[in-house]
């Protein structure tokens, strides 16, 4: 079963089931997805499927700190259960172990000398590293592992 008709079967559990918050949740992603096929003109891959989740989750999490920021505690809570439904369709996260050995394996695969490499390193390493951990903390952790 391809990732959109899990979701979409997922839609149908929580319609069933009276769960608000997941039905929501889940319209709102089929639609980014249908949104992103238009824009795209082609059906979407688990990759692409996954890039998009993680837009929303990022939007959700900008949401929740402005909300708490403004003293708007419920309306935290609401984009945090909406970010806890997406998650659930994200790949596994990798660990900081695995993230370093990727970015090494890009470093060896790009001939990479020092800091100056890091955008031939990071080209390569993004793709592998996508929507599996957060790309401001690979782009230090290579940075790092680049001398910079």
């Amino acid at each position: 079963m391809s990732l959109k008709a899990e979701i979409q079967e997922a839609v149908k559990i929580a319609l069933k089931s009276g769960d608000a918050v997941t039905l929501s949740t889940l319209r709102l992603l089929l639609s980014a997805l249908h949104n992103e096929e238009i824009k795209l003109r082609k059906e979407l891959t688990a990759e692409e499927i996954h890039k998009t989740i993680t837009t929303l989750c990022k939007q959700r999490g900008e949401a929740i700190e402005l909300f708490r920021k403004g003293g708007r505690e419920e309306l935290a809570q609401k984009e945090e259960a909406e970010l806890l439904v997406l998650k659930r369709y994200m790949p596994r996260p990798l660990s900081e172990a695995e993230v370093a050995m990727l970015i090494r394996a890009s470093i060896d695969e790009a001939g990479a000398k020092g800091i100056g490499d890091l955008g031939k390193v990071m080209k390569l390493l993004m793709p592998k590293v996508s929507g599996r951990s957060d790309g401001k903390r690979v782009s230090e952790m290579a940075k790092a592992l680049l001398g910079g």
